[in-house]
């Protein structure tokens, strides 16, 4: 059950996922002036499993228990909750917060136009669904579409996560955990639990445990 479900962050290890999470493969792929998910398959698991961190497992995307020896992984991310991290924009039509953690995943690319650059035409109920359209397609979470009264327009996701394939960077991607479950940081802080964020693989980011898109310039595939 989706409230079983806990991700705790290993000092210097994995992440040790518990509850029976439900686990995908898919892959970010260009579309009609946009991005959309591509399945590839879903991976079996235990009730609890360990994914790789560091990036150097020979068996991902879960830890070989060996290969994050020399790894340190240290914490760096904001543990403040969203909104007391994010920059808040008022728009005629929309309000958008952004929280500026970005995996590079690129679904806020519409072919309209970025988020940011249609805020000010969002008046126009064309523009502010493409504005929604991006905050909910983000799977780092970083972008909030906000009605004039108030409503946050999200959608919930399902409690699961993905693992990111990204074939048009040519490289592998971060972590995709959706539907609120729990993350607790090696220190035992608590982060947030939000609808959407994305973890880091590949052992690089600036903003561990999250994803920071560094997989990209480090050229992270977890095939080699």
């Amino acid at each position: 059950m989706a409230q079983d479900m806990r991700i705790r962050v290993v000092d210097r290890g994995p992440y040790i996922v518990e509850g029976n999470v439900p686990l995908y493969e898919k892959a970010i792929e260009p579309k009609d002036g946009g991005y959309v998910w591509r399945d590839i398959r879903e991976i079996p698991h235990g009730e609890v499993y360990a994914l790789c961190r560091c990036g150097r497992s020979r068996n991902p995307p879960f830890c070989d228990g060996a290969s994050h020896k020399r790894f340190k992984g240290r914490g760096r991310a904001d543990p403040r909750p969203y909104d007391e991290r994010c920059i808040v924009t008022e728009g005629p039509g929309l309000t958008l917060k952004d929280d500026e953690r970005c995996s590079l995943s690129r679904f806020c690319h519409r072919k309209a136009g970025k988020p940011w650059g249609l805020l000010p035409g969002s008046d126009d109920p064309v523009l502010a669904a493409e504005i929604v359209r991006a905050c909910v397609e983000c799977p780092s979470g970083r972008l909030t579409a906000i009605a004039p009264d108030g409503t946050v327009l999200d959608e919930e996701c399902e409690p699961g996560i993905w693992i990111i394939q990204d074939p048009e960077k040519r490289v592998s991607g971060g972590i995709y955990v959706r539907g609120r479950i729990p993350i607790t940081g090696p220190g035992g802080e608590e982060f947030e639990p939000r609808n959407r964020a994305v973890l880091c693989r590949c052992g690089r980011s600036g903003d561990m445990p999250f994803c920071d898109g560094a997989h990209i310039s480090s050229m992270y595939r977890d095939d080699r």
